[in-house]
């Protein structure tokens, strides 16, 4: 639980994730192909359905935002904070009957955060957080391909070309099922959930591929998110919740790699909240 500063570099909901999860794998020589098996794929469920829960319960218990469920004198802190620009970063973990679920031969990363955009309303951030064929300009370099494939009321499905390359370059087609959901006329929460992600070799080669499916490197083999807008006090406050699922690190390289993953993602949701924060504050000036 932190309250962090602004940052300048802005990648997308799904980057920040493929960020960390890269992590478990510092090159391509020490991370043979991993099998996803289907215990892996079953404990992941059993973590997403926790954590659903988990937020369904915040919201009919009125703690529509994480910072919500803090004790008074902390929430109070929070909300003050976030108002001067700061942005609140919390690490999650789910759990089942008050235990923690194992995932074997697999990995979790869930992390949220909130931020504050003074003077901005709720149909703004959402019309910012719903422009699926121009999330590769926002969110460029981390998207390089991004596209509504079709829209249906409440329910869309999207897709997305990630990139990233701070230890090894990796490139993921991704689809994802979005379902938006409205709260009264403040609040609207949208919920993305992947259906297939595929790593991508020899990106941009004429011997470009994907590898198969649950085949291959597990730097991200899973990723649920839900975004939570609410419009008060004098503007929107914009949430991340995401719940990512990767290989394993393999033990020797623990000692490097354990260090990296406690900083690196709070640092990317911080920058995933600062770009959302600049889109909607670029595309309400006149």
């Amino acid at each position: 639980m932190r309250l962090s500063p602004n940052r300048s570099r802005l990648p997308s909901m799904q980057a920040m994730v493929l960020a960390l999860c890269i992590l478990v794998a510092p090159a391509d020589v020490v991370t043979p192909a991993s099998d996803l098996k289907p215990e892996t794929v079953a404990s992941f469920d059993r973590y997403v359905r926790a954590a659903e829960a988990r937020m369904d319960d915040d919201v009919s218990e009125n703690e529509f935002l994480i910072v919500d469920r803090l004790p008074d004198a902390r929430r109070e802190q929070a909300y003050s904070q976030l108002q001067r620009g700061q942005i609140y970063v919390e690490q999650l973990h789910a759990r089942e009957d008050h235990s923690s679920i194992h995932i074997p031969s697999g990995q979790i990363h869930h992390w949220s955060g909130v931020i504050f955009i003074p003077k901005a309303t709720l149909s703004e951030a959402i019309a910012v957080l719903q422009d699926y064929d121009n999330q590769h300009d926002i969110f460029k370099p981390q998207v390089r391909r991004s596209k509504l494939i079709e829209r249906s009321g409440d329910e869309s499905k999207i897709y997305l070309q990630l990139f990233n390359s701070s230890i090894v370059t990796v490139v993921l087609n991704a689809n994802f099922d979005v379902t938006d959901t409205q709260f009264g006329s403040t609040r609207h929460q949208i919920a993305t959930r992947s259906t297939r992600i595929a790593e991508v070799a020899d990106p941009d080669t004429p011997n470009e591929h994907e590898r198969p499916i649950g085949n291959d490197h597990g730097y991200m083999w899973r990723l649920n998110s839900s975004w939570r807008i609410e419009e008060k006090d004098g503007g929107v406050y914009v949430q991340n919740e995401s719940v990512a699922l990767s290989r394993t690190i393999p033990a020797i390289f623990a000692w490097l790699v354990n260090p990296f993953t406690k900083n690196l993602p709070r640092n990317i949701l911080v920058h995933l909240l600062t770009a959302t924060r600049n889109a909607v504050l670029k595309a309400r000036t006149p």
